[in-house]
């Protein structure tokens, strides 16, 4: 790998975390609305709003390739830090891709149900049916961010090692990742409970801040140790 190139992967990582950032707050704040209230409502939502769930599905799928690069680009710059580390970090991070997808299958049948509603078909004929489906999706969420939480305190340790980053900005990573892990354990244990928005509130931005410190400011990224004296052939 040439200095060159080295060079370049924490700039290429940086337009990753922002490329991640904008697609998945975009999809979110599009999804929202539309998945709020009963199942009932729900339908009716996404029937009303077929452009806007359409969009949102787009975006999801966005940021699970974003995340699938990101992840690649992480592993590259940080594996000599802790190999073993960083390889559960990457496959945390890609199961949390993963789980991203089979969310929006969720989503994807949601849709097809609720173009039946707005054929002229009874919402109550496909109650059941819908409710299962979103509450796939939403389970589906809630381990994604399972896996995204543990790869988070993972990678951000190993950038606080590697002072890649200025080390506050590794350290408000993970701080800002704590509470959004015990609002997703909420979740997983009970989606009822429904944890504050607040708990997300000093995570949200850092995805942001750091893609543009490492767009802006890059770091310098040691090569890998080569063993010239080993026989070869």
């Amino acid at each position: 790998m040439s200095a060159e190139s080295n060079a370049l992967y924490p700039r290429y990582l940086g337009a990753a975390f922002i490329f991640q950032f904008v697609t998945s707050l975009t999809a979110g704040l599009l999804s929202r609305p539309i998945l709020s209230g009963s199942i009932f409502e729900v339908m009716d939502n996404i029937s009303n709003n077929l452009t806007q769930t359409r969009a949102s599905i787009l975006l999801f799928l966005l940021t699970s390739i974003g995340i699938i690069a990101m992840t690649s680009l992480l592993y590259v710059v940080l594996r000599d830090q802790n190999r073993a580390v960083a390889l559960v970090a990457f496959g945390m991070w890609m199961a949390e891709a993963v789980m991203l997808s089979v969310k929006t299958l969720g989503l994807y049948a949601l849709l097809t149900l609720s173009g039946d509603v707005q054929a002229g078909d009874p919402a109550s004929t496909f109650g059941p049916v819908g409710a299962l489906s979103l509450g796939f999706s939403q389970h589906a969420g809630d381990i994604d961010m399972l896996f995204f939480c543990v790869g988070a305190v993972l990678w951000y340790s190993m950038l606080f090692r590697s002072q890649l980053v200025p080390r506050p900005l590794s350290l408000w990573g993970l701080v800002a990742v704590v509470p959004v892990l015990l609002a997703t354990v909420l979740l997983v244990w009970n989606r009822d409970l429904e944890p504050s928005l607040a708990l997300y509130a000093l995570y949200v931005p850092f995805e942001l801040a750091i893609g543009l410190w490492l767009v802006l400011k890059g770091a310098n990224v040691p090569a890998p140790h080569v063993n010239y004296s080993s026989s070869t052939r």
